[in-house]
């Protein structure tokens, strides 16, 4: 009987810790506009594209941004060497950076 009971109990045991994980998952963060994607157009799109700096389309507030998204993830993904790259006449974005764009239009173009 004790047998039975401590092969149960082992059975029971195994089953339930199956389900357990030590491993916990972190959401990943939310990106928005005023935290991920200004500090990127403030360093890479000036001074063409900051207002009174340059004369190209203004691209420094959240709502110029959120309104030129699809142009400004067409234009990031371009070669270099291919028309209306951006930024011209500099490197290309980082992959961290056109990925920044991308998550942030995803997350529905978040201000904050």
């Amino acid at each position: 009987m004790r047998k039975i009971f401590v092969t149960l109990l082992l059975l029971i045991t195994v089953f339930l810790f199956q389900f357990c994980s030590s491993s916990k998952k972190v959401a990943a963060p939310i990106v928005n506009y005023q935290t991920n994607i200004q500090p990127i157009i403030q360093s890479s799109c000036a001074p063409c594209h900051i207002a009174g700096k340059g004369n190209k389309k203004s691209l420094d507030n959240y709502l110029a941004a959120r309104d030129n998204v699809e142009d400004i993830l067409v234009r990031i993904q371009k070669i270099p060497t291919d028309r209306g790259f951006m930024p011209m006449m500099h490197e290309k974005l980082s992959e961290k950076d056109i990925a920044a764009f991308t998550e942030w239009k995803k997350a529905g173009l978040l201000e904050h």
